[in-house]
């Protein structure tokens, strides 16, 4: 007799919703892509899921053929669940034929097996971590085993199923409440490495998760790596832009604004601050900065315009949807946007600056230029765009303004 078959209980079965559903019982795995039958995963995952229930065969009908489309339904479940158990069998997973129960109408996974599921013990680390009487260094551990245990979202294959979505947000937003528990943990013991490592996981997880992009340049900072830091946020700027279409909030550009401030330390050598102000020499075109750089420079020529006697234009390239009721597309937008920064970098000279002052604006400064000289360069740069890429009803406008000066007395 199978060792499986004679003493069930002392044997786990593994069991993961977590990045990828899977069974494991010791060598022997079986995962959810690994079979083309999406209705029979499905299946699985559900008893699974409400495991600790029974589950009439109305429910599952309903779950797993929601438009109705299938004859003898009752008929379909039964071959179904019978399907499971082979598919099972032939993977040497054991206990196939007991995993799921069927009594008075209605199925139930098997819980006298020994079953460990991720999602439980998930959870029940995160109970432990938020108990404030525990002492600290334990709660950092259960919070960091939590963490380490959501290994992507809750069954992602499933992902779009109505039943799946509430479930999956409920494991995610634990998720992140583990995240930033452990941080403010870590921050009093100044474990400011961890807290980077910390955050590079959860941002693999949801990449817009803007407070993590914050602790992490937070946590870089205070590693004396002001310059990753600034890389990054430039990295977040670009990204928010052109997935999203939303500029980085206050609380990132503030923090944007202190590491500009402590970004180098002391240096002696002129020739070293040299070298580190030069550009590379395959960067031509245009100068590309974030706007928070293109309003200082902005407010530096305005002091000098006057005395220099220099005309200076400010010039806006707005993308816009042809029907003023109908938002654009944001894949649309981003790639309008690309295109659009290798026109302008190519089309103006190695002095003219430029920034994104928006999800679908740049904002450009011109120098020693007439209005009309800078009329033909900015109508340049739309025909130059127009013939690189066509979408249909989008509209790069224009729009020109000469620098206010300031007197400097």
């Amino acid at each position: 007799m199978n060792t499986y078959e004679a003493d069930p209980k002392n044997i786990q079965i593994k069991l993961t919703m977590f990045g990828e559903f899977s069974i494991t019982v010791g060598d022997a795995s079986i995962h959810g892509s690994s079979t083309r039958t999406h209705q029979l995963w499905h299946l699985i995952e559900y008893l699974i899921t409400f495991r600790h229930k029974s589950i009439s065969q109305d429910e599952l009908i309903e779950i797993l053929w929601p438009d109705g489309d299938i004859e003898n339904p009752a008929n379909a479940l039964k071959n179904l669940v019978y399907r499971v158990r082979s598919v099972l069998s032939s993977n040497s997973i054991p206990f196939s034929k007991e995993m799921i129960v069927y009594k008075q109408g209605s199925y139930q996974w098997n819980n006298n097996l020994n079953c460990v599921v991720d999602t439980e013990v998930f959870e029940n680390l995160y109970k432990k971590a938020s108990g404030e009487n525990k002492p600290e260094n334990l709660r950092i551990e259960h919070y960091i085993n939590a963490i380490e245990l959501y290994t992507g979202d809750f069954l992602p294959s499933s992902c779009y199923e109505n039943w799946v979505i509430p479930i999956s947000n409920y494991y995610k937003s634990i998720y992140f409440k583990c995240v930033y528990a452990v941080i403010a943990l870590l921050t009093v013991q100044e474990r400011f490495r961890d807290i980077e490592a910390i955050c590079r996981k959860a941002l693999i997880i949801d990449q817009f998760e803007e407070n993590a992009h914050i602790y992490l340049m937070i946590a870089l900072i205070r590693q004396s790596k002001q310059s990753q830091a600034l890389a990054h946020y430039s990295f977040v700027s670009d990204l928010f832009f052109r997935e999203l279409g939303v500029n980085p909030s206050a609380a990132m550009t503030s923090l944007y604004k202190d590491i500009v401030k402590t970004v180098h330390n002391v240096e002696i050598d002129i020739n070293a601050i040299k070298n580190d102000l030069k550009e590379s020499e395959n960067n031509g075109g245009a100068f590309y900065c974030e706007y928070e750089v293109f309003k200082n420079l902005y407010r530096l020529e305005a002091r000098t315009a006057t005395r220099a006697g220099q005309s200076i234009f400010i010039a806006l390239l707005t993308v816009e949807n042809d029907d003023p009721n109908t938002a654009l597309d944001l894949k649309i937008q981003s790639k309008i946007m690309d295109n659009l920064f290798d026109v302008v970098q190519k089309q103006l000279r190695k002095g003219d600056v430029f920034a994104r002052f928006s999800a679908s604006q740049y904002v450009l400064m011109l120098p020693t230029l007439t209005y009309e000289n800078c009329d033909i360069v900015i109508s340049r740069i739309v025909k130059k765009h127009k013939q690189n890429y066509r979408p249909k009803g989008v509209t790069v406008i224009s729009r020109i303004q000469p620098l206010d000066p300031i007197d400097i007395l």
